[in-house]
Parts: structure tokens; sequence; C-alpha cells
């Protein structure tokens, strides 16, 4: 993409992102090469904190029993062999609540819990800001999918970016859920608006190429008018599609009873979001949802789960990533 600026002309890259899966093990080379050839420029590092339910107040990180991709040593590990790869970093330290209940219902019961929640993520998040200035990581997401705890708290995490600020030095954003990001008080303290993108687009078992399209002009309108009052480009923080029947229509769909396999439809709507959204002004690029280290035992024609690796789809993200480059 070109941007003009004054009588210049200036090259603007886009983020071309994978959200790479930890795993038990180091990051091995074998495991980036795939990465290299599908021409990605960043891969967003997912190291998880967990909470026991949406009311309780502790945040359990970089323990005995996570995996090494999730400790603070297997972060660093993975961060430092992508860049000697030249891959660029999002550092997107996020919540799991345990049983799979959703993190943007995480809410307290009382005043003291809310002041342990607020201390005890301010611990976490801290911990990863450092990592992420100490290891030169360009993009820090300060947190995924939280909204009542930002509705409810709006001054504590005012008070929390700048402490964030104080230790880290690079790009920050926070991966707002499709249907929360045009309320989320504090865009301007970010650099980018973060978007965790499941919009749904289409209604079909297997849409075509203009409808999937189509399914996405509300959206677009909606993201172009808030980058535009706040001044922020926006970023897919996760963006992809299950390869299920119906796959447009709920995208953030996990259930694990859904038995059918449908490359086609993951394929024309991703095809569909690089057509309508990578090229536009206010789209800084984003991290395709999501890519497991074990390349060559994940994925297959056999695979309804997010992943693109090989199916079809991995093919027209290396083109589409190769073309945007």
């Amino acid at each position: 993409m070109v941007r003009l600026t004054g009588c210049s002309q200036q090259t603007v890259k886009k983020i071309n992102g994978v959200s790479l899966v930890a795993s038990p093990n180091a990051l091995m080379q074998e495991s980036i090469n795939p990465l290299l050839e599908i021409n990605a420029n960043y891969a967003s590092v997912m190291p998880f904190g967990f909470i026991k339910n949406t009311e309780h107040p502790e945040v359990f990180f970089n323990t005995e029993r996570q995996w090494y991709g999730e400790t603070n040593e297997g972060v660093k590990q993975y961060i430092e062999l992508l860049q000697k790869n030249k891959i660029k970093i999002m550092l997107k330290p996020q919540i799991w609540i345990w049983h799979g209940e959703y993190t943007g219902l995480l809410k307290m019961t009382s005043e003291e819990h809310w002041k342990e929640l607020e201390q005890s993520y301010e611990k976490f998040i801290l911990n990863y800001a450092t990592l992420a200035e100490e290891t030169h990581c360009e993009l820090l997401c300060i947190a995924t999918e939280l909204e009542l705890f930002i509705k409810h708290r709006p001054q504590y995490w005012d008070e929390l970016i700048s402490k964030i600020k104080k230790v880290y030095s690079g790009k920050l954003t926070y991966a707002a859920n499709w249907d929360e990001y045009k309320r989320v008080p504090f865009w301007k303290k970010m650099d980018y608006i973060g978007i965790d993108a499941y919009f749904p687009i289409s209604n079909s078992k297997t849409p075509t190429l203009t409808e999937a399209k189509k399914g996405w002009a509300r959206w677009k309108s909606e993201m172009k008018n808030l980058s535009i009052k706040t001044n922020k480009k926006i970023i897919f923080t996760e963006y992809g599609y299950r390869s299920i029947d119906f796959a447009g229509k709920e995208p953030w769909t996990t259930h694990r009873t859904i038995s059918e396999t449908n490359l086609a439809s993951q394929t024309i709507l991703l095809r569909a979001l690089f057509e309508e959204i990578w090229d536009e002004n206010y789209f800084a690029g984003g991290f395709i949802w999501k890519w497991f280290v074990d390349h060559n035992k994940v994925g297959g024609e056999e695979n309804n789960r997010f992943t693109p690796q090989n199916k079809p789809s991995q093919k027209l993200i290396q083109q589409h990533y190769n073309h945007a480059n």
C-alpha cells in the first residue's frame, strides 16, 4: 500500500500476523519456517493468566503448572527466536476463566473483591509490560475482551495505562470484542483500536464471495467512523473463521459438538475479509486466529476448527500476505 505524504510517497506495511498458540515445549526453527512461508511479518505471543470463575479476584500466571510457552522464560524464548527471523511481536497476555466462561462477564460482587482483582491484574500485566520492554516488542495488548471489568472500573484502567507506559515504551492496544469496541472509553490512550473481529457476515451455509463481501458494509462504516473520531487506525487483534457450515453467521462459535467440515466456507469468508478490509486506509492489519507450533500435526482437511493450517485457506493467506507486504 502507498500513502501520499505531501509530495513524497511512503510505503506503509500492513501487520500480516498470526496468533501463535503456546506449547509445552521450546519454540524451534522448524515451527517458524511455516510462518515465513506464508509471509507473516508479525506474531502474537499469548501467555495466559487463569481465573477460577467470573466472580473470582485472583489471576494465576507464570506458574510451574503452565506450559513452557506461557511462562516468562518461554515467552522470552519464543519472542527472541521469532525476532531472529525478523518477525515482529505483539505480546498479548490474556485471561482464561476456568471451564471456558466468557471473560467479558468478569465482574466482582464487592468493592473488596474489585480491589483484589485490580491489584492482581496490575501485577499480571505489568509483569508482561516489563518483559515486552526488555525484549523490544513492537506492540503490547493490555487486555482481551474484559468489557464489564472496564465498564465498572474506568478510573482503574486510566491509572493502569499510565503505569504500563512507565515501564513499556512501545505501542499499545486493547483487544475488544466485535460487539464491544465502540464502547471502550480509553481508545485515545492507545496507539491502535484493537478488535477481535468475529463480526457476523453471512447467514448462508456456504456464502458466495459477493454475499460475504456485502456482509462487511455495515461494519466497515462503523470502524471507519470510530477511526476518524479517535484518529487511530484499527487492527484485528484476532480474525478468522472455522471451516464449518454457516461459519459467517456466528464466527465466535467454539462448540466442539459441531461435526461437519466446510473448507470452502472458511476460504470464501477469509477472501472477502481480505478484499474488503485489508487495503482500507484506516486499517493497519491483523492476526489470524489461530496458528499452532506443531504445524505438520494440526489442521488438515478433516479439521473444522479455526486454524487455517494445512487447509486451502493457508494458501490464500500466503498469497494475500505476500501481496500485502
